[in-house]
């Protein structure tokens, strides 16, 4: 079969290298991709939201089963598009998408149907939601735009001013463009977060293995919230009872309710969930596979990916195997120095080999590209180097070993991946 991955990170990277274990994969392109992905796979500079361009390109490579990762296209029909042209693609409809497009929707769900989640209110006013939060008088509090900001539209405010200054920046001044022209003001929650991202065909539910993300950019759980700095499978405290109540209050019910919903969902649906003391409460989903969760996912999963897939596509996941190795893996993310504020790219990177690997380890590339035969910087988050082990321990090990060996100017990750509580958000 001939596959084409829409996307161009980390996550596709990850996907495309487990495709590429397939036998019947025979040719595998990325658009737009990465200097990683042009390494092992064709790669075409369509842009990431430019549908037409992606079915002209799946048209003219005689592509059989299209993959659309990020949320983005998604959120605009990419996966409608790919099928209304007869092309069978992975990846919701824009229809059930909606569950990440839109916070409010999301929380809105949650309430109708009774999955369990934070205590909230949406506005589309900037003085009712100041109004709302100095009432309230209780900090934390989360303020969320409502629709896509790349993983960065939350802001937790540790007091009124600053929930003030991030209902302003949101709504007034537009920080997150149109995504925060709406709103959500909600309970902070606490105890460990887990990460579980499922397979889904609208009917059976498979979560993947749990995994654990770190968000902020420095040591110790400091600084900004990023796109993620690190990423352990599988998650601790996600132990078998805590994944019974899951099932049974949060993923099915979910998957349920969209169902009745009239926006079935089928794909991968990833649920952010936090374990607090009165059980596990969604903070968010997202319609795709996460990024870097992904990048220590996949490389546990034995199944074959495309076969789960169709499946998927299909309506008949119930009917094929999905697999997971025992042990663990761990991700360790290298970005540019000043992520994920400001950054400088094009900085040549050292300490990889022609496919853009490094030995003992699969290094996923995020953020780069490739020129004469040079890996170059191109992002914020440059490259995810993920190893697996027996043990969180061995791959926290391999990983860290190998990241001392990739070098680029002003390159920037955290020491204490895996090592710190997987606490509070």
């Amino acid at each position: 079969m001939k596959v084409l991955v829409i996307g161009s990170g980390g996550r596709e990277h990850a996907i495309v290298l487990k495709l590429l274990e397939s036998p019947r994969v025979e040719e595998l392109w990325c658009a737009p991709g990465n200097g990683g992905i042009s390494a092992v796979a064709h790669t075409a500079p369509v842009n990431v939201m430019d549908k037409e361009g992606m079915v002209a390109l799946a048209k003219e490579k005689g592509i059989d089963f299209a993959v659309v990762a990020p949320d983005d296209p998604l959120a605009a029909g990419m996966a409608d598009a790919f099928e209304e042209a007869g092309i069978p693609a992975f990846g919701p409809s824009a229809k059930a998408a909606v569950i990440e497009a839109s916070k409010v929707f999301s929380k809105n769900l949650m309430k109708k149907y009774g999955i369990p989640t934070a205590r909230y209110e949406t506005f589309t006013d900037e003085q009712a939601a100041e109004d709302y939060v100095r009432a309230q008088n209780q900090y934390p509090t989360v303020i969320k735009a409502d629709g896509l900001a790349l993983g960065k539209g939350v802001i937790i405010a540790q007091n009124e001013e600053e929930a003030v200054e991030a209902i302003h920046s949101m709504m007034a001044e537009g920080k997150f463009g149109d995504s925060g022209k709406r709103i959500v003001v909600e309970e902070y929650l606490t105890g460990p977060e887990v990460s579980v991202l499922s397979f889904t065909d609208g009917k059976t539910v498979v979560p993947m293995v749990s995994s654990k993300d770190h968000k902020r950019a420095l040591d110790g759980d400091e600084g900004l919230n990023t796109g993620g700095m690190g990423t352990i499978a599988p998650n601790p405290y996600y132990t078998p009872e805590v994944a019974k109540e899951c099932m049974e209050k949060i993923f099915l019910p979910t998957i349920d309710a969209m169902n009745k919903e009239g926006r079935t969902f089928k794909g991968c649906l990833y649920f952010g969930l936090m374990i607090t003391k009165d059980g596990p409460k969604v903070i968010e989903y997202n319609c795709r596979f996460g990024d870097p969760e992904t990048q220590v996912v996949l490389p546990l999963l034995k199944s074959d990916l495309l076969t789960i897939m169709e499946a998927v596509h299909d309506g008949r996941l119930s009917e094929v195997p999905v697999e997971f190795s025992d042990g663990a893996a761990a991700c360790v993310v290298i970005a540019s120095g000043g992520y994920p504020v400001k950054y400088q790219s094009g900085y040549p990177i050292s300490g990889l080999d022609e496919k853009g690997q490094a030995e003992g380890v699969t290094v996923y590339h995020a953020g780069t590209e490739l020129k004469d035969g040079t890996f170059y910087t191109h992002g914020g988050r440059v490259l995810g180097v993920t190893a697996t082990g027996a043990t969180l321990d061995e791959a926290l090990r391999k990983s860290y070993a190998a990241v001392e060996t990739i070098t680029f100017k002003d390159a920037h990750y955290r020491h204490d991946i895996g090592k710190i509580p997987a606490g509070n958000r």
